[in-house]
Parts: structure tokens; sequence; C-alpha cells
């Protein structure tokens, strides 16, 4: 993902953008207020995370595709090593928690072509995008106009993996694998630390013999506590890991429902939780939820300290990638189980092997957008 575009500042710039500051801040306030309204303490709780994981993401400029290209192009680990702080601090809660307490889940999911090729294709589409499911939010959030393009075909392309995903399930695969369910709770939190320690020590053996860095920066270090933290409030908040692009495929289908397009007859729409989320209001969804704050603690974030989108267009090549991007991530996250966050994030904290796998393939797809960028005007690196 990228960094939101915002210009720097210059000696008659404000310090701060008020009009877009207050819209944040209000924005979130009315949607707390709706939810609280009805009951729902959970879901206020679900916004106010969003909203610190808005902040947290632009202010410490996280980013996991760039992590990820600069570990392919250069072999620089600090950005992935970072991410693993991130699921390490959410481990530490969702494995024990969803074995042992009733009403919480982790983040699982059959290992299978569908899990395979869409994570290919997310991978793909994140470099192209130029940012993931959370990097996409944080980053329209932060006043990118070329993300906004993103976003909506992100949107569009998850619609059409929702029409997808039952004819790729239905090729097979073995069920999902689940580290507690063998080694028991504590046990699968134990075999799940281990296997980041060796993902981070695979990956500071790569950055060594290719010259590069491999220690996370201060910023890395501190947003990957912050954040996991946050996914650690809304894990407990809403009852399973934190998730972003499901959101999406609901936002997608009411718009496509709203324009009479009829999904009685699409599978996916027919099982129990989609039915519920497409038929109920976007503010019973929790992915919508946490999207909606992050997005408007991002805007706050950056309005805080900044004049808001304050930058150009890019150029048409740039746009043309960033709706090729979005499209990829949208079809790919719904055949992957999710993004960064929902399959490979969410996955590894929950002990799930899918998680690995997610990443090994997104990874692969990454390396295969990374060498499509130039097509489109976009720098390697």
């Amino acid at each position: 993902m990228s960094t939101a575009t915002i210009s720097a500042p210059s000696a008659a710039a404000p310090r701060a953008d008020y009009l877009f500051l207050a819209i944040s801040i209000l924005a979130t306030a009315v949607l707390v207020a709706l939810v609280l309204l009805d009951g729902q303490r959970a879901s206020a709780a679900l916004i106010i995370g969003g909203f610190g994981l808005g902040v947290a993401f632009l202010k410490a400029e996280f980013s996991y595709t760039a992590s990820w290209r600069r570990f392919l192009t250069r072999g620089e680990a600090g950005g992935l090593i970072g991410g693993l702080i991130v699921i390490a601090i959410a481990a530490v809660a969702v494995v024990p928690v969803a074995a042992l307490w009733q009403g919480y889940g982790g983040a699982i999911a059959p290992l299978g072509p569908s899990l395979i090729i869409g994570a290919l294709v997310f991978g793909v589409g994140m470099q192209l995008g130029n940012g993931c499911g959370s990097g996409t939010l944080y980053t329209v959030g932060g006043g990118s106009g070329r993300m906004l393009i993103t976003l909506a075909f992100f949107v569009i392309g998850s619609v059409f993996g929702s029409l997808s995903l039952p004819a790729f399930l239905a090729m097979g695969g073995l069920d999902p694998i689940l580290a507690s369910d063998y080694l028991g709770p504590w046990g699968g939190l134990i075999a799940t630390l281990a296997s980041l320690a060796v993902a981070a020590a695979i990956m500071i053996t790569v950055a060594r013999k290719r010259g590069a860095n491999y220690k996370p920066s201060r910023n890395y270090i501190i947003g990957g506590i912050v954040i996991g933290l946050l996914c650690v409030f809304v894990f407990f908040a809403g009852g399973h890991p934190w998730s972003v692009t499901f959101g999406y495929t609901v936002w997608g289908a009411k718009i496509f429902q709203a324009l009479g397009y009829d999904f009685s007859q699409a599978a996916f729409w027919q099982w129990a939780g989609p039915k519920h989320a497409l038929a109920e209001s976007v503010l019973s969804d929790t992915s919508s939820l946490t999207d909606f704050g992050i997005i408007f603690g991002a805007m706050a974030a950056a309005a805080a300290t900044k004049r808001y989108a304050n930058a150009p267009w890019p150029p048409l090549g740039s746009l043309l990638a960033a709706a090729v991007g979005g499209l990829l991530m949208g079809w790919g996250a719904r055949l992957g189980f999710g993004c960064n966050i929902g399959a490979f994030v969410g996955g590894v904290a929950s002990g799930s092997l899918h998680g690995w796998v997610w990443f090994a393939m997104a990874l692969v797809g990454s390396l295969i957008g990374i060498r499509l960028r130039p097509l489109f005007g976009l720098s390697r690196e």
C-alpha cells in the first residue's frame, strides 16, 4: 500500500485543515451515535477501533505493499518484520481466546485452488493498485484521489469475486488446518509464534545475503505495536479477527442491487452470512464498521497537520493501473478469503495454515505485479 497523497507544507500553508478535521470527527461521532441508539456497543467499539487504526497506519506510514516491494526488489526486510510484529501481538489473544471462549472465532479457510489463485491474483493487483485492503482505506482517508479509483474498482471486483467463489470452492481442497486443533490453545499459540520467528529468520537471512537492511524503522516498530494492540481490541469487540474486504463486497452488492441486479440466484449471496449482510444495514456489518472508522481516522490524522488532499491527479497510466489493480484485488480477495489483513494477518494470528499459504502465493503475485508496473508508467521500486 502507499501513503496518502498529501502535499508538502509550505510557509503559507495552514498547520491544519480544520474543515476536513471537523468532518472526520463529526462523521465518526454520527456513526457511533447511530449504533449506540440501536444498543450496539460493540459496533461503536469497532468504529472507534477502526478510527484508531486509520490514525496509526497513516502516522506510521505503515505500508504492506511498499514493504513487500522493497523486499522483492532490494531485499530489505524491515517492513516485513514490522508486519510480523502486528501478527505476533494479535496471535497472543486470538489463538487461545478463539479456542477457549464461546462466541469468539479465528480467521480460518480451506486450502485449495480458490485460496491459491485468489492470493496470487491479489498480489498482482496490490502492486498495480499500490495498496492492499487496509492501505486503500487509509490512503483514501488520507486524501489520495488515485486511491479512490483503486477503491471503486476494488468494490466492483469484490462483487465479481463473490459470484466466482462457489465454482472455485467446488474444485475441492483440504479442510482448514488450525494449530490449536492439533496442539491445544497454548500449544497452538507457541506453534504460531514459532512460525513467525522462523519467517523472520528467513527474511533476515535473505536481507543479509543481499546486503540490505533488515531492521524495522522506529515508525514500523511503534506502528506495529499500536496496530497489533488495536487488532486485539477489534477482535474482542467483533468476536473475530479484523477483516476489511468483506465490507467492500457488501457495499458493491448493495450498489448492484440498487441498480436492479438480482442476487437471488447467486449461491454466495444465499449463504447465511452474506445473505444477512445484504439484507441488513451496512452498520450491522463488522467489516464495514471498521472500514468506515479507518477512513475517517486517516482523514483526521491527515487534516490535523497539513492541508488536505492538495495534490494533482497522477497520469492516465497510473490511474489505469489503479483501476486494474483494484479489480484484481477485489476478485482475488473474495477467492482468497481476504487481503493482507483478513487472510494473512488474521489467518496467521489465528494459527491457521491458510494464512501462510496466502502469504506465499501473494508474494509470488507481487513479484509479477512489480514486473508489470512499468507498463503503466510506474517504477518497479
